[in-house]
C-alpha cells in the first residue's frame, strides 16, 4: 500500500527551446519521447513518481496551452491533478498555488516537487532516495533537494555547497552557488562537497507554506487569499484574476537561497538533464563511428560524434561531418556545430523574426 500522503507535483510547463527544431512552444519536449524508447519524458517520470506515490496524488503543473497534450499523454489522470497556470510565472508561484491546493486537500502531505524532463536510469535507487527523504521531512521541519555528484566541471548548473563534516547521508546545506565559471566549477570539484543542483524538493506541505510565509508574504498574501475556493468550482476565476500579479521568481530564489532549514541527498542514481543536444547525445547508444542515432537510417563516411535524429525510418547520408546535431523536423532541418550547441535559443529567435513565429 503507498502511503496516502505522499504527493509529487511534476514541472511540465517549460518549453526547452535548445531542443529546437523537435522542442517547440507548441509541443515541447517532456511531452516527446526524445531517446527513442517507446515512452515520452513526462510519461517516464510519471511511472518512476508512481512507484512511490498513489497515482492519484500526482499532480501535474503547467502551462493552460498545454492541458489537451497533458491528458493525451497521461489518460489515467483527472482534472484534478492537472494544475495550469495562466501565464509563465517562474516555479515559485505555481509550487506556491499547487502546495495550498494540497494542504487544502490533505494537511499531513509531504511532497516532492521534481522537473518532467530529466532521465534517471536507475529508477530503484531513486525511490530509496525520496523514502529516505520523505522520512526526514515527515519529522523534521525541513526543505530537501536532491544533489548530483558531479562528473566533470559543468557551468551550466548551479551548485550546492553541503556541511563537508557530516557523516550521515543526509547533509546540511550551507549555500546555494550560482552557475560557476569553469575555474570555480573545477575549484567546486576538487573541494569534494559540491553538488549539482537538479532541481528536485522534498518538504512537507507544513515547511514549504512556512517558508513562503517568512520568505516571500507578499506572494504567500496573494495565492493565500484564494485559499477558500481552492478545489472548488471558482477556482479558475480566481487564479485567472490573480496570477498576473505574482512575481516572476523562481523557488531557488525565493525560497532555498534564504531559509536556514536546507539539506540534501547526494543522488545515488545516474542523472541527465536532457538539458541540450549534447546532453541527448551523451546518453544515447553510439554507433561504431560514434554516432548517436535516433529514429534514422544512417549510412556514413567519414562522420563521428554526430547526433542525428529524423522522424522514423529516414534514409541520412552523412559524409565528412564531425561532432554535428543533424536534426530534421517537418519544415525544419538542423544542422549545427554541437560545440555551439548553447546557440540554438538564439539561432531560433533569428529564425522566427526571419521566417516567422510558426518555426518556434
Amino acid at each position: 500500500m503507498k502511503n496516502k500522503n505522499y504527493y509529487a507535483i511534476l514541472m511540465a510547463g517549460g518549453v526547452g527551446s535548445r531542443f529546437w527544431p523537435v522542442s517547440t512552444q507548441d509541443f515541447p519536449k517532456q511531452f516527446h519521447d526524445m531517446l527513442g524508447t517507446g515512452e515520452t519524458l513526462i510519461q517516464n517520470t510519471f511511472r518512476r513518481l508512481a512507484n512511490i506515490i498513489p497515482e492519484e496524488n500526482i499532480f501535474i503543473l503547467t502551462n493552460e496551452r498545454y492541458n489537451d497534450l497533458v491528458f493525451e499523454q497521461l489518460p489515467s489522470l483527472t482534472q484534478r491533478q492537472v494544475v495550469l497556470e495562466p501565464e509563465m510565472r517562474n516555479t515559485a508561484p505555481c509550487i506556491l498555488y499547487a502546495s495550498l491546493k494540497i494542504k487544502k486537500e490533505n494537511e499531513d502531505a509531504i511532497m516532492i516537487v521534481a522537473p518532467s524532463d530529466h532521465w534517471i536510469e536507475d529508477q530503484n535507487a531513486f525511490t530509496q532516495n525520496v523514502e529516505e527523504a520523505f522520512n526526514f521531512c515527515s519529522q523534521n521541519d525541513a526543505l530537501m533537494t536532491l544533489g548530483i555528484t558531479p562528473t566533470f566541471p559543468n557551468t551550466g548548473y548551479g551548485y550546492i555547497e553541503f556541511d563537508n563534516s557530516s557523516e550521515v547521508s543526509i547533509k546540511p546545506v550551507e549555500q546555494f552557488r550560482e552557475k560557476p565559471n569553469y575555474e570555480t566549477a573545477k575549484s567546486f570539484l576538487s573541494q569534494g562537497n559540491f553538488l549539482w543542483n537538479a532541481g528536485i524538493f522534498m518538504w512537507s506541505v507544513k515547511s514549504v507554506l512556512t517558508a513562503f510565509q517568512r520568505n516571500q508574504p507578499e506572494l504567500y498574501k496573494l495565492f493565500e487569499k484564494g485559499y477558500n475556493v481552492y478545489n472548488t468550482e471558482f477556482e479558475d476565476d480566481f487564479i485567472r484574476d490573480n496570477y498576473g500579479k505574482a512575481e516572476n521568481i523562481s523557488v531557488d530564489y525565493a525560497l532555498m537561497e534564504k531559509s536556514e532549514n536546507i539539506y540534501v541527498i547526494p543522488a545515488t542514481f545516474d542523472w541527465n538533464d536532457l538539458g541540450t543536444w549534447g546532453s541527448l547525445y551523451d546518453k544515447l547508444d553510439k554507433d561504431e563511428n560514434n554516432n548517436a542515432v535516433v529514429n534514422a537510417k544512417t549510412l556514413t563516411e567519414d562522420a563521428s560524434g554526430n547526433m542525428i535524429r529524423t522522424s522514423s525510418d529516414k534514409v541520412v547520408v552523412v559524409d565528412g561531418l564531425q561532432d554535428y546535431i543533424i536534426v530534421d523536423k517537418n519544415e525544419v532541418l538542423l544542422i549545427f556545430p554541437k560545440a555551439k550547441e548553447q546557440d540554438i535559443k538564439k539561432v531560433l529567435q533569428k529564425v522566427k523574426d526571419k521566417f516567422g513565429e510558426q518555426y518556434g
